[in-house]
Order: C-alpha cells, then structure tokens, then sequence
C-alpha cells in the first residue's frame, strides 16, 4: 500500500468504501467525529493531521514542501479543524464520515455541502473580537437570519437574508443610531450601512429601553466565510457600544464562485 501510495497514486479500503487518489494529487480530508480521516492519513506521502493547527510560518513551510512532494510524484494528504483552508491548496476535498466516503470533489463544492450540514439547526452567538464603548447602551443579540426569518450560521447565496440587532439602553440617548458591518474572514470590508442612512430615527430613548433593528438584504455572496460587526454610537460617532466581529456565518451555493459579489453573470456566445 505504501509503495502504491508514493509512487502511482493512493487507494483507501475501509470496510464501507473505496477511493483511489492519482499521484502528483493533493488531498484534504474534512469530517468530524469518528469519520476515519486517521486512517486515510496513514497512507500519503506527505501528511498533516490538522494544517490549521500550524503557525503561519510552519504552515507556509509546510505548504512549500508538501508542493514539492506532489510535483514529485507523490500523494499530499492533509486534515484540517477549518475547511476552509483547503478552498485554494487542495486539488480536490474528500468529506469522510464514520468510514464512508460521504462526497469528494473540487474543495468549494464540497466545503459548501459539509458546512451546509455542519451549520444546520445552528443559530448563532455572540463572541466579539473586541467590545468597547461609553456603556449608555448593550447589545443583547446580534443574528442573521435566513429566507425564513430563522436565525441561522447558514445562509444561501442569492436569498433573502437579514440581520437583526437588539440593544438595550442604560441611560437616555437622544438619537441613537445602530449600524451593521460585514466582513470577509481576513477582514475586508464588504458592506456596512446604519439606521441613519437608511432614514430610520429610532430616538429619543429613556434608559432601560430597547431597540430591535432588522437589516433587509438579498445575499449576493460568493460561498466563503463572514463576520458581522454592529454598533450603537452618537450621529457624530461617539461609541454607546461598539462589538467588533461579533459573529460568523457562511453563505453557500450550488456552484463555485470566486470572489466576494456573486454577480450571477452570464455566458454568451456571439
């Protein structure tokens, strides 16, 4: 097995499935639980059991000779604890599942259809990067919600969506704005808007008062992982409370698309 594996490709045989991987090939392993990723592991060439586990600088380096390895003829296997490391170094993703090949495929396909189960029934909680603010106001939630109002870390490209924000006041405020940002994985700002640009006066508020604020929008979003950023602040920006990355979801598709807009064009031929 390990000769077939460094020199003509590799084959996995689990009692429930079998799949062959060609040499000069780069595979990543996604799953969870008992899914059998160990096992398959054993078998490559070059192998990482978690590649998100690495520094930066370990993970470049490993990434560097693994590219070695694989123009070299052998097999590259790798797991990682974040699919979505895999969406631009692996040839294609193998999702294994208590020992059976559940998909295997170009790694945006098959990325998308592992976290459309991971996330389902998942709503979603707040966990800020960073909070900061003057305390007249608190944030109690922050979701986003799908074409069916539930809150939900799964949204479909191309459907309606929404982000609902509610916030407590702890001393009066006379105008109060509630602004909404959202974010790629590595920070790049996609789209922000507020209740003052949107014409939408939500003051003056006495203290203990809410306000629950809902975001319309249909999601034209490339498949990939964002963040939500909302505050609460003064027109002229002082911060009541500001909750920075505050959650994560991750919109997915039928189909690859690259970038941030998922512009739905299309292909004529004149």
């Amino acid at each position: 097995m390990k000769s077939i594996a460094m020199l003509k490709g590799m084959s996995i045989r689990f009692d429930k499935f079998s799949a062959t991987a060609p040499s000069c090939s780069w595979i990543g392993f996604i799953g969870h639980g008992e899914s059998g990723i160990s096992e398959a592991l054993d078998l490559g060439t070059f192998t990482s059991h978690n590649l998100s586990a690495l520094a930066v600088p370990d993970r470049l380096r490993w990434i560097a000779e693994a590219e070695r390895v694989r123009r070299s003829g052998g097999v590259v296997l790798a797991a990682a604890s974040d699919p979505e490391v895999f969406r631009d170094l692996a040839d294609e993703v193998w999702w294994l599942e208590n020992g059976k090949l559940r998909m295997r495929g170009e790694p945006r396909e098959v990325i998308a259809a592992y976290m459309h189960e991971v996330y389902l029934g998942w709503g979603t909680a707040i966990e800020p990067s960073m909070r900061r603010g003057d305390g007249r106001a608190e944030i109690l939630s922050i979701e986003i919600l799908d074409s069916h109002q539930k809150a939900h870390a799964l949204i479909q490209s191309g459907q309606p969506a929404a982000i609902r924000v509610v916030v407590r006041y702890a001393a009066p405020v006379a105008d109060p704005v509630i602004g909404i940002m959202i974010r790629t994985r590595i920070g790049f700002e996609v789209y922000g808007t507020n209740t003052e640009l949107e014409k939408l006066k939500l003051g003056p508020v006495r203290a203990g008062e809410n306000r629950t604020v809902t975001f319309y929008f249909d999601c034209q979003l490339c498949p990939q992982s964002y963040t939500i950023t909302a505050a609460s602040h003064d027109p002229n920006g002082v911060w009541h409370e500001w909750m920075e990355d505050a959650i994560s979801f991750t919109v997915a598709d039928s189909r690859y698309t690259a970038g941030v807009a998922n512009l739905r064009a299309r292909a004529e031929l004149s």
